[in-house]
């Protein structure tokens, strides 16, 4: 439901409460006034760019979690846990703030009860409330971007990734692989695998820290992690009796040359790096609307990292630069080229229909202990 829908179920305490943020000029005993009133304060765009651009980056971060979502309800506990999730250092007291937080959303007409009785406990945000939102906020963000002409030659790697998925399964049909004790494949034939890819990858130099992105991420590069992961997840290869084999779905799949969707290989990477990347799926979102057209990689990194925790060693902007935009390219999402600025990125025009309509809830978070 819209603004206007959900002030004509609120109660009239709720509505004067917003009326009153608003310093809105009309009786308090009118429900009709006080809506009128308020859809005027809300949705002139002076005032609504204002609220935007007063917003600390803590109210960012939590309106972020709910912008690109397709849920419509929220619990108190779901919106409590956002709410701290957006504080990335704890303080004392941090549950009352929370909740102070969701207070201050509703005063704003953001947040609002159900109306009916199975509902009256958890929240909902106006269908056009989040689209405003999106595109007060992108403004914000696009006067902070650089953006630049084409790059004289850039990485495009639109559709390659499932090619590569279907590379190892033959592989796989028609050689042997071996695995080592901690269930690794043998450097000798990893680097077979992956001299036979279309994007050329390096084997993992000892030492170093590798945790949190992928069952696999602690043996493999980042790009191959997720093209095994992709096929052990979706049961197309299994680790047994020291091997490395297809399962019959595999099998099947080789037979019927099938191509995996992209839209199947970008949620099962949501679900890989949603664990250290809790908002990954509101940040791809971003970056398609942001990077429209070529922008500068140091420019975007700059406007992303404030939403993005840092995890363990990884700091916010190694975030978003390698595990977001570098793994975005290599789903194709993205093309990643370089100029006299430096790093420049533009988003393809798979981003939009891979990225709409993904939704992967936090059950469906594939995680990893260290």
């Amino acid at each position: 439901m819209n603004l206007a829908d959900m002030l004509c179920y609120a109660d009239i305490h709720q509505l004067n409460k917003i009326a009153q943020h608003y310093q809105c000029e009309c009786s308090g005993n009118s429900k009709n006034e006080l809506i009128q009133a308020i859809l005027n304060a809300i949705y002139r765009n002076e005032s609504f760019n204002k609220l935007i651009g007063d917003m600390t980056i803590e109210d960012i971060r939590f309106l972020n979690s709910m912008l690109f979502e397709s849920s419509v309800t929220y619990s108190l506990e779901d919106l409590t846990a956002r709410a701290s999730q957006a504080r990335f250092t704890p303080v004392e007291g941090g549950a009352n703030l929370s909740r102070e937080m969701i207070s201050a959303f509703k005063q704003k007409g953001w947040l609002f009860n159900g109306y009916s009785h199975e509902t009256k406990y958890v929240f909902h945000v106006p269908d056009d409330l989040k689209e405003r939102t999106c595109k007060a906020l992108q403004g914000r963000f696009q006067s902070n971007l650089d953006r630049v002409d084409e790059p004289p030659a850039y990485r495009d790697e639109q559709n390659v990734l499932a090619d590569d998925i279907r590379y190892l399964l033959r592989y796989l049909a028609q050689e042997d692989v071996p695995l080592t004790t901690d269930g690794a494949i043998y450097k000798r034939v990893l680097l077979q695998l992956l001299d036979g890819m279309t994007v050329k990858e390096q084997p993992l130099s000892r030492g170093g820290w590798r945790f949190g992105y992928g069952r696999r991420f602690r043996d493999y590069p980042d790009r191959f992690s997720l093209i095994y992961d992709y096929c052990y997840y979706n049961d197309l290869i299994r680790e047994q009796d020291d091997q490395l084999q297809l399962t019959d779905r595999g099998r099947q799949h080789v037979t019927a040359n099938r191509k995996e969707d992209l839209g199947q290989i970008f949620r099962l990477w949501i679900r890989l790096y949603k664990g250290p990347i809790p908002n990954i799926l509101a940040l791809t979102h971003w970056v398609q609307r942001l990077a429209n057209r070529w922008v500068t990689a140091s420019s975007l990194i700059q406007i992303l990292s404030p939403m993005v925790k840092p995890f363990y060693y990884d700091n916010a902007e190694t975030i978003v630069e390698q595990r977001l935009l570098q793994m975005m390219m290599h789903l194709g999402l993205i093309r990643i080229g370089e100029n006299n600025n430096g790093k420049v990125v533009q988003a393809t025009p798979l981003a939009l229909t891979a990225i709409r309509g993904v939704k992967v809830t936090d059950e469906e978070v594939i995680t990893f202990q260290k």
